[in-house]
């Protein structure tokens, strides 16, 4: 047995180039899914926690489906179904286009998660804050903006973290919307140059340096703005 392919790293050398764009593909994808997602995320729990009935009709909806939908048929669902077969497209250019799309997927998922955080968050207020406000007269919008959303949105900042990291890794899959990142071209360099070991250790590594920090940042930036009770 030929064990010396074992600890041959000169196809990641070789492939440099190629590797760093993957990569810089998928920070772009995190990147512009997570502020989508906030977004999203944000409006959803507002209507989950609206005092009129169908919008909270609406957004518990929306979140028991989606959430419990893989997201491989989100993404197929928008790459193919939206934009092959009813040819709603962001751009001309397919890279462009499937990017976008691929965002669209990831945000509409990740939105969820999201949405549930920031709903667990608002359950940490205490009750009176808000009869507080509406008894001065805000209303529910200026309640929710003002008072409660600032104090929910620093409880939950560990999970949202959390939640920014599983957006990461759920990148690898955005082959089934015809985007191509870093895990596509981690299957390209199998295809050319066999399953070998250092192959996988470099890419795992390289999603390492994206993820390790994003959690040692997110605690300690819970732990500095953690709320005082």
């Amino acid at each position: 047995m030929d064990t010396s392919a074992l600890f041959d790293f000169s196809p990641l050398i070789q492939e440099l180039d190629k590797i760093l764009l993957g990569f810089w593909a998928t920070i772009r994808l995190t990147l512009t899914s997570a502020v989508i997602a906030l977004v999203l995320g944000t409006v959803l729990v507002g209507m989950r926690v609206a005092p009129t009935p169908v919008l909270r009709w609406a957004g518990s909806a929306y979140v028991n489906v989606v959430r419990n939908t893989p997201l491989t048929l989100v993404l197929i669902l928008c790459a193919l179904g939206l934009s092959d077969t009813m040819q709603l497209n962001f751009s001309g250019d397919p890279t462009t286009n499937y990017f976008w799309w691929a965002v669209a997927g990831l945000s509409a998922y990740t939105a969820t998660f999201v949405c549930e955080a920031l709903r667990a968050g608002i359950n940490t207020v205490s009750m009176g804050q808000a009869e507080a406000a509406r008894a001065v007269g805000l209303t529910f919008l200026q309640t929710l903006r003002l008072v409660v959303l600032p104090q929910a949105f620093r409880s939950v900042i560990s999970p949202l973290g959390s939640i920014l990291i599983a957006l990461t890794k759920n990148t690898t899959i955005v082959i089934v919307a015809s985007y191509l990142d870093a895990a596509a071209q981690m299957k390209q360099m199998f295809d050319d140059y066999g399953g070998t070991i250092p192959i996988f250790l470099g890419f795992a590594f390289g999603y390492m340096v994206l993820t390790l920090p994003t959690g040692f940042f997110f605690g300690w930036l819970a732990k500095r703005m953690a709320v005082a009770r």
